[in-house]
């Protein structure tokens, strides 16, 4: 297991770990709102994953143009990949845009929203798995699974809203999904073995302009489109490229200075961030109550309470 990076000093407060963690899951869970609202903008119907995957690449395309746009603005220079970056910035980006989210849309279409939002939630879960089993970047104990129960737990929670989640599985729904659970998980471990050598935004912008181009040229062969291009509606695409281009920047320079584990329990508040903000900003009259809301939160916060405590030390003391 190889020793991990020295983070810089404000890195190193385990406030500013958990605030720019929660930022990043609070805003992945605007997203789920702003996504709601950019169909109905765009005409973009629930039984048309062309076209959502359209959206999508267009979207991501656009993250990773602001994400290098910004990224070279603050460093004072243009962040363009090394020859022997490349490699790694397709790659991820296999795993991080396009398998991930080509599964995710045409699973979601499938499938029920409880379910389709239980599955997805269990990417922390499965993230930390493939990071401690398969790529040995640290060590799997039962604080660790315990806290994963008890924050899938409060996902689970939230999303009981009285429709019947059923036993019934299906490849091109449930599996789909499952995929797109897997991808992110080895999308994570890899972005912090490329970040030990490579500049996180960057691989963060160049990853979302390729893997966004093949959703958009996939959506497109599809029968994909995109209608109605009024202004409101491309504000909500500017609104969510800034989003996934914050966000992902932010969440791999933590993923550089920690493990895997502490950043991606976070995670678990995702969900959680989801229904509250589409609540308040759609005003979806959801039948998820308040009591499980805040429920909810207390499971997930004791779970990543557990995953960021330190180990016991334990001396022995001379007889």
């Amino acid at each position: 297991m190889k020793k991990q990076s020295q983070p810089p000093h404000l890195l190193q407060r385990p406030f500013i770990v958990c605030f720019l963690a929660i930022l990043c899951n609070a805003l992945w869970g605007s997203a789920f709102p702003a996504v709601k609202s950019g169909y109905r903008l765009f005409a973009i119907t629930g039984d048309d994953p062309a076209s959502q995957l359209l959206f999508a690449g267009i979207r991501f395309f656009l993250a990773g143009f602001l994400a290098l746009l910004f990224g070279s603005l603050l460093q004072k220079k243009v962040l363009l990949p090394k020859k022997t970056s490349v490699p790694l910035v397709l790659k991820l980006s296999v795993f991080q845009t396009v398998l991930q989210y080509i599964f995710f849309y045409l699973g979601l279409a499938h499938t029920s929203g409880v379910k389709g939002s239980i599955i997805i939630a269990s990417n922390t879960f499965v993230a930390i798995l493939v990071a401690s089993l398969l790529f040995h970047q640290e060590k799997l104990t039962g604080r660790k699974i315990t806290a994963c129960i008890i924050g899938f737990a409060g996902v689970v929670l939230v999303n009981l809203n009285g429709e019947d989640i059923g036993m019934s599985f299906r490849l091109d729904g449930e599996g789909f999904l499952l995929i797109s659970v897997v991808a992110y998980a080895f999308s994570s471990s890899l972005l912090k073995i490329y970040s030990k050598e490579e500049d996180p935004v960057t691989l963060s912008g160049w990853q979302f302009m390729a893997g966004g181009l093949v959703m958009v040229t996939g959506g497109f062969f599809l029968g994909g489109q995109i209608a109605n291009m009024t202004l409101p509606g491309i504000a909500v695409l500017v609104y969510l490229a800034l989003v996934s281009s914050v966000a992902f920047s932010l969440w791999g320079i933590l993923l550089k200075y920690h493990p895997v584990s502490k950043i991606a329990i976070f995670g678990f508040t995702n969900p959680v961030f989801g229904v509250l903000l589409s609540t308040l900003i759609l005003r979806e009259e959801s039948q998820t109550k308040g009591w499980q809301i805040l429920t909810a939160l207390v499971l997930v916060c004791a779970g990543i309470y557990l995953v960021n405590q330190p180990p016991k030390e334990y001396t022995q003391e001379n007889p």
